[in-house]
C-alpha cells in the first residue's frame, strides 16, 4: 500500500496509519508464532458472535470491547496473510465472508435489543443494508477490474462509529440513572450510532454504485472482462 494512500475519508489519517503500523508489528509476531490468517479470521468472527449476543442483551460496554477486537482482527488477518506469504483465493473468500457475518452479528444484535421500538429497529436494518451495500460496491468494482471508488462509512468507519456509540452508553447510562433522566437517554448513543451508519452508509453506497455504473458504461469490454489478481484482496486491510 502506498505510503500516501488514504485509508479513510472520515477518520484522521495519522490515526489510521498509526493503527496499521501497530497491527503490522502484531502480524509479524503472529507469523513468527505460526498463527495463520484464517485462524485470525475465525477468531474475529467468534468474538463478533459473542459481541452480538452482548448487544442483544444490552451489555454495551462489553460489546464495545468485542467490536474493537473483531474489527482489529478484520485488518490483522490480511496483514498476517501478506507477511506470511500465504495469501490464497480461499483465504480471501473466508475473510470477506467473515466480515459480513461480523457486521450481521453486531447490527443484528442491536436490532434484537431494540426490537420493541419499530423506528429504531428499522434504523438498525437500514444500517445493516447500507453496510453490506458499501462493501458490495467494493467487491463489484474489483470483480470488474475497476478502481474502487472512494467513499465514506467504510468498514473501519462503521466499526469506530458503532464502538463509540456502544461505549458511550455506559457513562451516559450511569448519568441517566444518577440524575433520574428519561430511560431513552441511556440508549441514545447506540441509537445515534445506528442512525449515522444508516444514513451515511446508504448515501455512500448509492453514490459508489452510481460511480460504478458510469464507469461501466464507458469502459471497454476488454477492461470489464479482465479478472483482477486473486491476491489483491490481501494487499491491504479489507476495510471497505
Amino acid at each position: 500500500m502506498a505510503a500516501n494512500a488514504r485509508i479513510s475519508l472520515m477518520l484522521p489519517q495519522v490515526a489510521s496509519h498509526a493503527t496499521l503500523w501497530c497491527l503490522d508489528h502484531v502480524a509479524r509476531r503472529l507469523v513468527t508464532l505460526g498463527v495463520s490468517a484464517n485462524a485470525v479470521s475465525l477468531f474475529g468472527v467468534a468474538v463478533a458472535a459473542v459481541g452480538g449476543v452482548l448487544l442483544s442483551l444490552g451489555h454495551f460496554g462489553l460489546a464495545a470491547v468485542a467490536v474493537v477486537i473483531a474489527s482489529l482482527g478484520d485488518a490483522l488477518d490480511g496483514l498476517v496473510a501478506r507477511r506470511g506469504g500465504c495469501a490464497t483465493a480461499s483465504g480471501a473468500l473466508l475473510d470477506a465472508s467473515v466480515d459480513r457475518y461480523e457486521e450481521l452479528f453486531f447490527l443484528g444484535g442491536m436490532a434484537v435489543f431494540f426490537r420493541a421500538s419499530t423506528p429504531v429497529l428499522v434504523t438498525a436494518l437500514l444500517a445493516l443494508a447500507g453496510s453490506f451495500m458499501v462493501s458490495y460496491g467494493s467487491a463489484k468494482a474489483e470483480a470488474l477490474a475497476l478502481p474502487v471508488p472512494p467513499s465514506t462509512m467504510r468498514r473501519a468507519e462503521r466499526a469506530v462509529c458503532l464502538c463509540v456509540g456502544t461505549a458511550m452508553a455506559v457513562p451516559i447510562g450511569w448519568l441517566a440513572h444518577r440524575f433520574a433522566l428519561p430511560a431513552w437517554v441511556s440508549v441514545a448513543p447506540p441509537v445515534a450510532a445506528l442512525g449515522v451508519i444508516a444514513v451515511v452508509a446508504n448515501v455512500s453506497a448509492i453514490r459508489r454504485l452510481r460511480w460504478l455504473g458510469r464507469a461501466i458504461s464507458v469502459a471497454s469490454g476488454s477492461v470489464l472482462l479482465r479478472p483482477p489478481g486473486l491476491e489483491r484482496a490481501w494487499q491491504k486491510p479489507d476495510w471497505d
